[in-house]
């Protein structure tokens, strides 16, 4: 019989008098991957949260390695009880280096306390070499892609050489290599009796390494079960209370008028844009596909003013614009939700409110003076509209859950009148439930009569909610399909096309 690693019994936790977790339960084998699963603001972060000493528990009994702790716990004293998470927002410092970020706070010192710089690195290039990551350990962590920054994150706590690893959405950044890689550490760790907590979106991963599923639903314990013994349908249904039957809600509506053209656009920025050109019409949804690195994200950044492009034109409903930062993207109809919506989509330290209505401040406002009804108004018609889930509109948006962070994102353009929304990577790490409810606003948005482009690494999404299909590799476009008339087999032999 397996070792009991890790048991939360009559779990309780409430911020501001809002339950986030109401008689919660779960335990942890030794040699196992446990799935934690359910919608955004189901608890899951939460609960991983009060085992690792990030927050503290309000009532409940927590056992690690078979002793009830009676104490709270702090991330200090957690680590050193053997468990390590990696969290689902990015907790590097991100002017360190990789080694730096490493072993932050447990630095290779001598008795002196002079730092062995040479010795720090080679121990962290021997955790970097299992996820087959070839990184110099002495590179700056902010000039990493998003990807590699998130294995980073992963190598810290490999370090730790921890008996619990919490893995919080660590592949929601990750290429298809990567996440091979982590699959293998993962059976590895399994090897050698250590117990992992795995909480991820991405329901399809879960055959492949997962032994047990733990659902939570609005922060109560709904059912423990054995992988085998279910299917995704069935855990669908466990984590939302109801079935969804369409994965991909997608809508046909006939195309109107050219609303974008873009002509031999480059950009320096990045991987580069070379020479991009493509046209976007009214009611279409154009999906730029490409492994990490193709180039998706510069190109939009280089069309909405976020990066200077250094030749190329755009026309926008007809008429040659130039946009030389985002301000000049908002004031000319095209929005543009980002690919890290806590670096560049909300300010975290602001409520819901202010977040929601911070492009639209001219429509809010009289004499330069905010005011509060009308922006209570439009918060709350937008709240309701996008399902959020918040206790009030005074949250801060640091405290909602990813999801419902995301929907933020959305929603501050949705004020606005579009002619164009640009969504790079709108369901990454928010559940199946909330991907639907993005997917029917990217809907309403084509109905409308809006061109909407999208950047998904997610092929079935792209197949799912497309008209067209723009390929990139190396900051080329390498092909334009047809969605109707393509699969994941022809989009992945053009993303390869150097």
């Amino acid at each position: 019989m397996s070792k009991e690693l890790l048991r939360t019994e009559h779990i309780k936790k409430s911020f501001s008098g809002v339950m986030a977790l109401q008689d919660v339960q779960f335990d942890l084998q030794e040699g196992e991957v446990h799935a934690l699963l359910g919608e955004n603001g189901a608890g899951k972060s939460t609960l991983m949260k009060i085992i690792s000493g990030v927050y503290t528990r309000d009532s409940g009994d927590l056992y690690i390695g078979g002793k009830k702790i009676t104490h709270d716990l702090s991330p200090i004293s957690a680590q050193h009880m053997g468990i390590g998470i990696i969290h689902q927002e990015l907790n590097l410092c991100p002017h360190l280096t990789v080694a730096e970020n490493i072993f932050l706070n447990r630095e290779f010192t001598n008795t002196a306390g002079v730092l062995n710089k040479k010795k720090q690195n080679e121990e962290a290039r021997q955790y970097l070499n299992q996820l087959n990551l070839n990184i110099d350990p002495a590179t700056p962590t902010n000039k990493l892609p998003i990807s590699k920054q998130q294995m980073v994150e992963i190598c810290k706590t490999l370090s730790l050489n921890a008996n619990i690893v919490i893995m919080d959405e660590p592949t929601s950044a990750l290429t298809e290599k990567e996440i091979e890689d982590l699959f293998t550490v993962i059976a590895l760790l399994k090897q050698k009796g250590k117990g992992i907590v795995y909480i991820s979106h991405r329901l399809e991963e879960l055959s492949r390494i997962v032994d047990r599923v733990t659902i939570l639903r609005d922060g109560k314990y709904v059912k423990t079960l054995n992988f085998a013994d279910t299917n995704l349908p069935e855990i669908i249904s466990l984590m939302v209370g109801r079935a969804l039957t369409e994965k991909f809600p997608r809508i046909e509506s006939p195309r109107g008028e050219k609303v974008l053209e873009v002509k031999n656009l480059n950009s320096n920025y990045g991987v580069g844009v070379k020479d991009v050109s493509f046209d976007l019409y009214k009611g279409e949804i154009l999906a730029f596909a490409g492994l990490l690195g193709a180039g998706r994200t510069e190109t939009v950044r280089a069309i909405s003013g976020a990066d200077k492009a250094s030749s190329g034109e755009v026309v926008l409903d007809g008429k040659p614009v130039k946009i030389k930062s985002p301000k000049d993207s908002i004031a000319k109809g095209l929005f543009c939700a980002p690919e890290d919506r806590k670096r560049d989509g909300l300010c975290i330290r602001m409520t819901l409110a202010e977040n929601i209505t911070l492009p639209s401040l001219d429509v809010i406002s009289k004499f330069g003076v905010i005011i509060k009804q009308v922006e209570a108004e439009k918060t709350k018609q937008m709240v309701s509209n996008l399902r959020i889930k918040t206790p009030s509109i005074a949250q801060y948006v640091r405290n909602l859950s990813g999801g419902n962070q995301q929907k933020v994102v959305v929603g501050k353009w949705l004020m606005r009148n579009a002619q164009l929304v640009i969504f790079d990577e709108p369901t990454r790490g928010i559940d199946v439930a909330a991907k639907i409810e993005i997917y029917n606003i990217i809907n309403d948005l084509k109905k409308n009569g809006i061109g909407v482009m999208f950047i998904s690494s997610e092929l079935p999404e792209v197949l799912g909610m497309s008209d067209r299909i723009i390929v990139m590799c190396n900051g080329r476009i390498t092909k334009e399909l047809i969605t109707k008339d393509t699969n994941q087999e022809e989009i992945l032999h053009y993303a390869t096309q150097y």
